[in-house]
């Protein structure tokens, strides 16, 4: 069970951290919330690295570490270029499922393949994530098949998942990377990918002559979810080393859970039966991975 709660606490913990930065983000760009949210994530996890005494890794894993770093900020720059361009309908579940995907064809090709009962739990998850992120007009906007808009369709569903699924390869090499950075020790590799991230931003603001960090009034929103966010990172790291690491991928995939959970607690958004239904086929999922 703990490689299942640690996926879980996952999952949470980058949901609400999707759903702080959304409610920065109308703000101030993504990109200070970043810059801003890495040093949040950094400084704590330097503290205990320093204060654990923890061994310092082989400078294999902190390299690592910084390029898993850098290549989830870019599927982060790709799926808010996707929300951007008004495809957070489409982006954000197809995202996810090629996020979980990739770990999955890992897991399987070095773990050997998993049980009947956590195929099924896959399966019913990566539903689970697709029908979460459903909102009003999605399915009439994916699944158009009249003769007259038929071809048009299909060339807008082709255009609107390319960068969606970009930022999901991207998280599943993330996802891949972060793990095997891991093995040796946990916090300073952490860490090394939080001053990674924060560095390569403030590069990219200063060549853009930009100022990296957001307005003061944001500054609340964008540490808590820098902190929320690592504490995400450091679960999946859990999962991943105490379960399979396709199990601790597609559980962390059902971070839209929270975010829309959380939407309808705190903002009063109201959820679909469709959005229900899929709340409901994680939970199922969870059940088939504890089997």
């Amino acid at each position: 069970m703990l490689p299942i709660l640690y996926g879980l606490f996952s999952s949470a913990s980058w949901g609400a951290a999707d759903f702080i930065g959304g409610l920065a983000s109308k703000r101030t760009s993504p990109l200070r919330v970043l810059y801003l949210a890495e040093i949040a994530g950094f400084i704590p996890f330097l503290f205990l690295a320093l204060i654990l005494r923890e061994p310092i890794p082989p400078a294999r894993d902190l390299l690592i570490s910084a390029f898993a770093s850098l290549t989830g900020l870019t599927g982060l720059l790709f799926l808010y270029r996707a929300l951007a361009e008004g495809q957070m309908t489409i982006a954000a579940p197809v995202s996810a499922l090629f996020a979980a995907i990739i770990p999955v064809i890992f897991g399987s090709l070095t773990l050997g393949l998993p049980s009947i009962e956590t195929l099924v739990g896959f399966g019913l998850a990566f539903l689970a994530v697709w029908l979460i992120s459903q909102t009003n007009g999605t399915s009439a906007s994916l699944f158009d098949t009249s003769t007259s808009a038929s071809t048009g369709s299909a060339q807008r569903l082709i255009t609107s998942l390319r960068l969606p699924l970009l930022s999901g390869i991207f998280f599943g090499f993330y996802f891949l990377l972060i793990h095997q950075a891991t093995l040796h020790a946990f916090f300073w590799t952490l860490t090394a990918a939080r001053f990674s991230g924060f560095a390569a931003l403030g590069v990219f603001a200063l060549l853009t002559r930009q100022s990296p960090m957001p307005p003061r009034e944001t500054w609340t929103l964008c540490i808590f979810n820098g902190l929320i966010d690592i504490a995400g990172n450091g679960f999946y790291v859990l999962s991943s080393h105490t379960g399979r690491i396709d199990v601790a991928a597609v559980l962390g995939a059902l971070y839209p859970a929270a975010t829309v959970i959380l939407a309808r607690v705190f903002l009063k958004e109201r959820t679909l039966p469709i959005q229900n239904l899929g709340i409901a086929f994680a939970f199922l999922a969870i059940i088939l991975f504890t089997l």
